[in-house]
């Protein structure tokens, strides 16, 4: 269903981009209504929530929230300036959907612009899914109600992480083995020497990806144009290096490192309670497992030569008296 949702709205923006019917706004902004319910419009303070489809009249998709595998929720807040999106969204109601174009220079506002961009537009294409109105209600029951429904969402996407992580093992026919935490891994190729230790540093190249296939990030260049992510130009797309254990990493990729040696190269599929639970973070959604495809260059030791460290005495804390 996601899949054909999100074919139908390219079309949308491909058909709308050989007939036009766009209306113009401030700013350089363009919008196209597609489908109106009819509804009261959004209003500053209101609740929606909305799936999207962003990309630029010259390039692939830039981002989805249906790949995420859910809406993205907001209250709206005044336009901040000409050419805001959120100006245009303004005019939707729940259950419309739109194409709104926005002017890539105009947008910047003098800025140079991200070199990653190419064409004259970023393209959004958008289906708002609810709507709940601030009008006079208090802001605890306000509250409640979004609350409420972003709840049944979260309960959703919980129930259906379990048959997520079957359906791509089945999909591609892996033998996993399972750890006590819930990690399931396979070692593709075996590695040689010793395991990482604590104190260790790890030299890597890795693959990001959701249970869908959708890549959302990697170190490794040609994946990433594979994968259709932007390419930012100031990164070296070279192999990564971090302490074991690093704080900031989440727990099911320092987990598996530990079950590889030098040279291995393995798939990891970690469920959401080993990595970003049900706040999700960024492109990665509440609820959500990851799979990491990873190969451990290098392990680096420690020097034992090294100087240690000369511990600082503790501060006395003045006696009152």
């Amino acid at each position: 269903m996601k899949t054909k949702l999100m074919f139908l709205a390219l079309a949308a923006i491909g058909l709308a981009g050989c007939n036009g019917g766009f209306k113009k706004g401030d700013g350089g902004l363009q919008y196209k209504i597609v489908k109106d319910e009819g509804g009261p419009s959004i209003k500053e303070g209101d609740f929606f929530s909305i799936n999207y489809i962003v990309k630029t009249d010259a390039d692939s998709v830039m981002a989805s929230s249906y790949e995420a595998g859910r809406p993205w929720p907001q209250i709206m807040a005044k336009p901040q300036s000409k050419g805001d999106i959120m100006s245009a969204i303004m005019l939707l109601s729940e259950g419309d959907s739109a194409i709104i174009k926005t002017d890539i220079d105009s947008a910047s506002h003098g800025q140079k612009r991200n070199p990653a961009l190419k064409g004259k537009y970023i393209v959004y294409t958008i289906k708002v899914e609810k709507v709940i109105p601030k009008g006079n209600l208090t802001p605890d029951v306000f509250k409640a109600r979004y609350e409420d429904y972003m709840k049944k969402l979260s309960d959703a996407d919980k129930n259906a992480e379990a048959g997520k992580i079957k359906k791509y093992i089945d999909d591609n026919n892996l033998k996993l083995t399972k750890t006590v935490t819930g990690l399931s891994y396979v070692i593709n190729t075996p590695g040689a020497g010793a395991l990482p230790a604590p104190g260790d540093t790890v030299v890597l190249n890795y693959l990001g990806k959701f249970v869908n296939g959708k890549v959302f990030d990697t170190n490794i260049k040609a994946e990433a144009i594979k994968g259709k992510l932007q390419i930012n130009p100031m990164n070296p797309y070279k192999p990564i290096r971090f302490p074991v254990g690093a704080q900031g990493m989440i727990q099911g990729f320092n987990e598996g490192l530990l079950l590889m040696n030098k040279g291995a190269k393995a798939t990891f599929i970690i469920p959401s309670s080993l990595a970003y639970g049900e706040q999700g973070n960024g492109p990665v959604g509440p609820f959500t497992p990851l799979v990491f495809d990873i190969e451990l260059v290098d392990i680096v030791h420690p020097n034992p030569n090294a100087p240690k460290p000369v511990a600082v005495p503790p501060v006395q804390q003045p006696v009152k008296r």
